[in-house]
């Protein structure tokens, strides 16, 4: 298995470049999805200098929560039912899967502190992915201007498995005018200033359209 920091650089010299090709300047944290690894490979990563971590089951993120005590920044990046919301909340700092009232409410009622929110937008419109459309993400930041402990920093989507960079680039390109849209409705809990898009396999793409997170398991940790 190839070093994490051998990983890293060659991530962080496709970001500068994708960056350079695009003519963009906004800063890119890379989140390592750590999912599918365990306690010592993700220690690894944190040594190689991450300081983002995702997961996606609250069994996952507590067995790493208890293993490692580094100042990291977690991140929730799968589904989040309802009745799982007190198990992780207070655990985490960035919810990327925020898509509906109910999981809004749950956050609300259990959190003992503001927790940054994505809402998570299907763009492309596939069965198979959860999220908002465009017009309920709309409809949605307005329900969310009397939630104290919920602050949607910004915007979240899946592009479609295929090898069509257009169809790719389009879901992006669709989610950051979605961003400035949201933005631009002045709610004081919903700055969305954020886009969290991009995975192994097309975050460059993503990174050309205005990303400011990046989720990448199989390309950095394995």
């Amino acid at each position: 298995m190839a070093k994490i920091e051998e990983n890293l650089k060659k991530i962080q010299y496709q970001i500068e470049n994708a960056k350079k090709r695009a003519n963009v300047d906004q800063g890119v944290q890379i989140i390592a999805v750590t999912k599918e690894v365990d306690v010592i490979r993700t220690e690894e990563a944190i040594e190689a200098g991450l300081e983002h971590l995702g997961e996606n089951r609250p069994e996952g993120l507590a067995n790493k929560l208890q293993s490692i005590q580094s100042n990291i920044s977690w991140h929730y990046i799968g589904s989040l039912q309802t009745r799982k919301v007190k198990q992780i909340i207070d655990q985490i700092d960035y919810l990327h899967s925020l898509d509906r009232l109910s999981l809004a409410e749950e956050i609300e009622k259990r959190a003992s502190k503001t927790v940054k929110c994505f809402l998570q937008v299907n763009v492309s419109g596939e069965e198979s992915k959860h999220g908002l459309t465009k017009q309920q993400a709309l409809d949605f930041v307005k329900q969310l201007e009397q939630f104290s402990k919920i602050e949607v920093v910004g915007l979240m989507t899946m592009a479609p498995f295929t090898e069509d960079e257009t169809v790719i680039r389009q879901v992006f390109k669709q989610l950051k005018q979605l961003q400035q849209e949201v933005s631009q409705l002045n709610i004081p809990n919903v700055p969305c200033t954020e886009l969290s898009m991009g995975m192994s396999n097309d975050f460059e793409i993503a990174v050309e359209e205005g990303a400011t997170f990046v989720r990448i398991g199989t390309a950095l940790v394995g």
